[in-house]
């Protein structure tokens, strides 16, 4: 695995970010998790928005307690959940790990083309839980984008009244992204990644981008970096800005593959990690054996205080 300098990111300072905007973000960034300015998050917002067929391959997945036992002894910048189990499993860890509130969800029975994401609690219920930050998805491209948009900007408005930092999951969807390459194609995730920064958020948790499909009509600025994994995650990471990078860690990979990825996009600038699927589709020893060893990759990519 390379040891080539990271890429430079922001800084906390670069970001204005408001005094408890900035608080709570310090304390994700140096005082939980690899507590060196890198963030590696535990998302479990999963049975909403894939349904329980995710905790099948491991039974013990589906007891939210787990998971939030797993965050604490993993070492993690925060666990992830919607407002239900929140509130009824947050309390028994409460202090000894971060909590993220995701405030809007949908399932995936829908189609992607119509993607659209209701609320499913407020930034308000999120503080009096003791939430460290508010995620929100946005889907990019759907045809209920304006609506998205419309309700985006009020959670932001809240996140910046309460001080909440705001973490936006920006993720293509429809059919009109297909066509101009897939979902997960540069030139999607490339804009899903400015969107994000455009429509205020603090942090974006953005997919590694892949090539485009062949046969789709992608704009042709893009074919100098077709095929070069590590040029294309730069690309998208830069279209961030003066805003944090987060990787989803995707699907169950192999070990290897999985780390590989990882140190990938944090030489490219990432700020960090929101893996799930990797981290609890193990078994629990296992699963504390790989986190462990992301911990030595984020080590590596620490950023001094600011």
């Amino acid at each position: 695995m390379t040891t080539t300098a990271a890429i430079a990111r922001p800084t906390l300072r670069d970001l204005n970010l408001s005094p408890g905007k900035r608080a709570r973000l310090y304390e994700l960034l140096y005082r939980s998790g690899p507590a060196n300015g890198t963030l590696l998050f535990l998302p479990y917002d999963h049975g909403i928005e894939h349904g329980p067929v995710d905790f099948l391959g491991n039974p013990e997945s589906a007891d939210p307690a787990a998971i939030f036992r797993l965050g604490v002894e993993g070492r993690f910048s925060g666990v992830v959940t919607h407002i239900g189990l929140a509130r009824r499993y947050y309390p028994e860890v409460a202090g000894r790990v971060p909590l993220v509130v995701k405030v809007n969800g949908k399932t995936n029975i829908p189609p992607d083309d119509a993607a659209f994401s209701p609320l499913t609690g407020t930034v308000e219920e999120a503080v009096a839980l003791g939430a460290s930050a508010i995620g929100y998805t946005l889907y990019v491209g759907s045809p209920a984008q304006a609506d998205d948009f419309r309700q985006l900007n009020e959670v932001r408005r809240e996140c910046e009244r309460l001080g909440m930092p705001l973490i936006v999951w920006s993720y293509p969807r429809g059919s009109a992204v297909e066509a101009k390459g897939g979902r997960d194609s540069l030139y999607a995730v490339d804009y899903a990644a400015r969107l994000a920064v455009e429509l205020g958020a603090d942090v974006v948790k953005i997919n590694l981008p892949k090539p485009h499909k062949e046969g789709t009509a992608y704009p042709k600025e893009y074919e100098a970096l077709e095929g070069d994994r590590f040029e294309m995650t730069r690309r998208v990471v830069a279209s961030a800005q003066r805003c944090l990078v987060l990787f989803s860690g995707g699907s169950y990979r192999e070990d290897d593959r999985f780390l590989e990825d990882v140190d990938m996009g944090m030489r490219a600038g990432a700020a960090g990690l929101i893996a799930g699927r990797n981290m609890w589709q193990r078994p629990h020893a296992q699963a504390l054996d790989l986190i462990e060893r992301v911990h030595g990759i984020l080590q590596r990519y620490g950023q001094p205080e600011a």
